[in-house]
């Protein structure tokens, strides 16, 4: 008799459990496609859906950081954000060399570009490379990073879902 009450009581538990997001055995993290890197990009969300921001290099130079100048040259670059006046985008930007390979990367937040008044949408930022002659130019990963929500490792009941691609590391090919 108990048992036959264990048998009809547990499909419903295992229907309310699923109701309630308590099914750890869905839950899924994927990585988006990361965007083609460029100089000038449509922000991307992690559907690879515009978010209707545009971010661009500006420029960019070799000399040494003031703070640090005994550490010699460093990739120092200007940066734009069109669009995102309301909102927080966050991209990866990366020196690379003439085959486009990534020589030293980091994130730049639209928060960052707060201009000289003459262009209160720019910003700027310094990057590190073991090789500073070797670089050619300086890129920017389409894909926003400022949203990267909980993996199932963390939160199995919430977490889960599409995250942003990783920071491209040194000697990726962009």
């Amino acid at each position: 008799m108990f048992r036959a009450r264990i048998l009809a009581v547990a499909p419903l538990a295992l229907v309310l459990l699923a109701l309630s997001g308590c099914s750890v055995w869905d839950c899924a993290d994927t990585t988006a496609k990361r965007g083609k890197a460029d100089v000038r990009v449509q922000v991307v969300n992690t559907d690879g859906r515009p978010l209707g921001v545009t971010a661009a290099v500006v420029d960019w130079r070799l000399e040494p950081h003031p703070q640090v100048p005994s550490e010699g040259d460093r990739v120092h670059f200007r940066f734009r954000f069109d669009g995102a006046e309301h909102s927080a985008r966050v991209l990866d930007a990366c020196a690379v060399d003439k085959k486009r390979v990534a020589l030293g990367c980091q994130k730049v937040y639209s928060s960052q570009a707060f201009g000289p008044a003459d262009d209160p949408l720019t910003g700027d930022d310094w990057l590190a490379v073991e090789h500073p002659e070797q670089v050619a130019g300086v890129l920017l990963i389409p894909n926003d990073q400022s949203y990267d929500g909980r993996t199932c490792e963390v939160d199995p009941k919430d977490g889960g879902g599409m995250h942003p691609p990783e920071t491209p590391n040194r000697g990726d090919q962009l």
